[in-house]
């Protein structure tokens, strides 16, 4: 017997007859004598449907608390669902709200983080035999006011919570079989990962892998909580998410992933002067907006440029927060765009073999694209591009490093043109 965290998301239970599927599967593995404990997103598109009403009914940007307070419900939905669900199978099941299952965060509404978690009243209804329901995605902060993780919080509910309980394995139940070497909507001769490290998951997933959210991965490390990726429309295995994953011989690169949720800032003209960036990006971080890749020119005439990538979402407010410290800063314009995509490859065996970023460069150069920024890493190579040709550089990249089902793997030194 052994103690199971089971996460569903939205597509997983997106109607009443997916729901009453993922409540025969929960139902077959309490069964067998494991303690269940299952976190669950809202059903299939509720969260974009209750944002979507509230723009009709605000005219201005919502509160975020009063959006903390409407998105939460629809997890609420779905976890008292399945619980009748599970019930009517014979199973003992209770369901709980975010703050019910001690799901302590950070007082900031939208994007919180888990600060602590006190799951006495999960392991109490464990103990009288229950499969316990849990709301992802929400929490409450210590003066009881709800919040919300960010899109793919329920991830990270889920494997936050196999911490705090000591589960034997967090498994994420998704639409797809796995961890893929690529988006497989994409290409479609994608090869399923049978394991992947950490390491490399953390990159994929804050590089654009939609699979697993940071933040789950992160927890997934820091308390080495097993974690399968896996699918719930079948019971194929999936993916493993371990300290150390076995490198098949000859893969370098092990994923290709690309964000389109990707939007440039560009300071033009800023004094040349100690301190200038720090003022800039201590303004950015007290509004918890996240910033990616940094570029600066060099210096002319006492001045330079620098430009720097945020999330769509985060891109007009972190104009409106730039604008306000121009006086402190000094700076003759800014500029942004939109129409942009990162696209980046991943894998542990790059730290030690010649040529790899020298070969994706060299593929994006011979389909006729620019490169506007780059970032690496010991793990990863970043590349931002015009939109329009994703796929095709994704497509071409992914062969160029040997992962098509048919092809031979890149086994790094010189460049080769094929």
């Amino acid at each position: 017997m052994s103690l199971i965290v089971m996460k569903f998301g939205g597509s997983s239970v997106g109607d009443a007859e997916r729901m009453k599927r993922v409540a025969g599967r929960i139902a077959e593995v309490s069964a067998q004598g494991h303690k269940c404990v299952v976190v669950v997103s809202a059903m299939g598109d509720t969260t974009d449907d209750l944002i979507d009403l509230s723009k009709q009914i605000c005219t201005i940007t919502p509160p975020a608390r009063e959006m903390d307070m409407l998105l939460t419900t629809g997890e609420q939905v779905s976890v008292a669902l399945l619980s009748m669900a599970i019930q009517s199978l014979g199973q003992k099941a209770v369901s709980f709200t975010g703050w019910q299952a001690g799901m302590y965060t950070e007082a900031v509404h939208g994007k919180a983080r888990i600060t602590d978690i006190q799951p006495e009243r999960v392991l109490k209804a464990l103990d009288a035999g229950n499969v316990v329901i849990v709301a992802g995605f929400q929490g409450m902060t210590e003066e009881g006011e709800i919040t919300t993780l960010g899109r793919g919080g329920s991830d990270t509910t889920a494997v936050a919570l196999a911490a705090a309980i000591q589960a034997d394995v967090c498994e994420i139940f998704t639409d797809v079989d796995g961890v893929y070497s690529t988006d497989p909507r994409v290409v479609k001769v994608a090869r399923k990962l049978n394991e992947i490290s950490y390491d490399e998951m953390l990159e994929l997933a804050n590089l654009g892998a939609a699979v697993l959210h940071p933040r789950a991965v992160e927890y997934a490390k820091n308390y080495n909580v097993p974690l399968v990726v896996r699918s719930s429309f079948n019971h194929n295995p999936g993916t493993n998410v371990k300290e150390e994953a076995a490198m098949e011989q000859g893969i370098v690169v092990r994923g290709i992933a690309y964000d389109k949720n990707v939007a440039r800032i560009s300071i033009l003209g800023v004094e040349e002067k100690p301190g200038q960036l720090a003022k800039v990006f201590t303004a950015l971080a007290k509004e918890q907006i996240d910033v990616d890749i940094i570029v600066q020119s060099g210096t002319r005439d006492g001045q330079a440029d620098f430009s720097f990538t945020v999330s769509l979402g985060d891109k007009e407010k972190a104009l409106q927060v730039i604008e306000g410290i121009r006086g402190a800063v000094g700076f003759r314009e800014v500029t942004s765009e939109e129409n942009l995509v990162k696209v980046s490859i991943v894998g542990a065996g790059m730290v030690s073999t010649p040529g790899v970023a020298a070969k994706m460069f060299e593929v994006i150069s011979d389909l006729g694209i620019s490169i506007n920024m780059v970032s690496t890493s010991e793990i990863k190579t970043s590349c931002v591009i015009d939109n329009n040709r994703l796929n095709e550089v994704v497509q071409a990249l992914h062969t160029a490093y040997g992962l098509d089902t048919d092809k031979a793997a890149f086994v790094g030194g010189p460049s080769e043109r094929r």
